[in-house]
Order: structure tokens, then sequence, then C-alpha cells
């Protein structure tokens, strides 16, 4: 009696159908699979701090004390710029969450400039990251009032 076996060396493969990568490596494999990205808050803060900016109307960002103390440290010679002042944001693997402090100036519509941030932000964050962007939560904290252009600014002095 002959048994025909067939040992499971090269070549011997039954057919499942179509074989799926199981490493990320190959010809087969798209570029995008082969290997993890991942984007520090730090970044996709700038990113919100840009382009919130960008909108008319906004004035500034970060609430009273953070723009002072903002804008002692903008002086300080290596600081950096403060971009990311009044921006807080959570990141995880897919998706992102940004709280804004603004400025916005007077006379605008604040829900207007509101609405209109959000999708600067969610448009310019999703672009850039690929992450989906769940919720964008704008805190208005001051009106920038046309006569008040010289308070950032110390006043010459009485005496002279």
């Amino acid at each position: 009696m002959t048994e025909n076996t067939t040992s499971a060396g090269l070549g011997s493969r039954p057919d499942t159908g179509p074989v799926t990568p199981k490493t990320r490596t190959g010809p087969t494999v798209p570029a995008r699979a082969r290997g993890r990205t991942t984007i520090a808050d730090g970044v996709v803060a700038k990113i919100a701090g840009m382009a919130a900016r960008e909108v008319p109307g906004i004035h500034n960002l970060g609430a009273g004390m953070a723009r002072a103390f903002g804008a002692m440290r903008e002086r300080v010679p290596g600081t950096g710029s403060g971009i990311t002042r009044g921006v807080k944001v959570e990141v995880g693997e897919r998706q992102a969450a940004v709280d804004l402090d603004v400025v916005v100036d007077y006379g605008v519509s604040i829900v207007d400039v509101a609405g209109e941030v959000r999708t600067n932000v969610i448009g310019a964050v999703e672009r850039m990251t690929g992450l989906e962007v769940v919720e964008v939560n704008i805190a208005v904290d001051d009106v920038h009032l046309p006569d008040e252009e010289g308070e950032s600014e110390p006043d010459e002095g009485r005496v002279r």
C-alpha cells in the first residue's frame, strides 16, 4: 500500500485565498503602513495657535495673566515666540481636542469669529496631522478696545 504524503516544505501551501502580509515590509505593503508616526502635543498646539491667529477679529490668544507673562517672556532673548500661549491640547493616537483662550477685537461678532476659528483650527490640524479634531472649545477672555493700543508699552515718564 502506497501513501501519498507531501512534506511541509517549500512550495507546499494549501490554497487559502489571498495572502495578507504579517510583517510590515515588502513591495506590496504601502509606505504608510511601514512604521508609526507620533505627533507631540506641542506640535498640535502650534498648528492650532497659528490657525486661530489667522482669523480676522482675533486680537490675541491667552488669558490676562498668561498674556502679561508672555509679553515679558517674549522680551527675553531665546525664550520663544509664545505661539502656544492660550492654547491647550489633548492628543491621542487618532484624535485631538483643542481649548483656546482668545481676545477678540471690539465690534466683531463673537459668534461668527468663534465659528471661523473652529473651522480654521480643525482644517489646519486635520490637514497637517491627519488627526481627527473632536472638539475646539473657545473661551473669550477679553475684548480689545481701539484705545488700548498703547497699554502694552510702558508710558513715557512724566518727569524728564
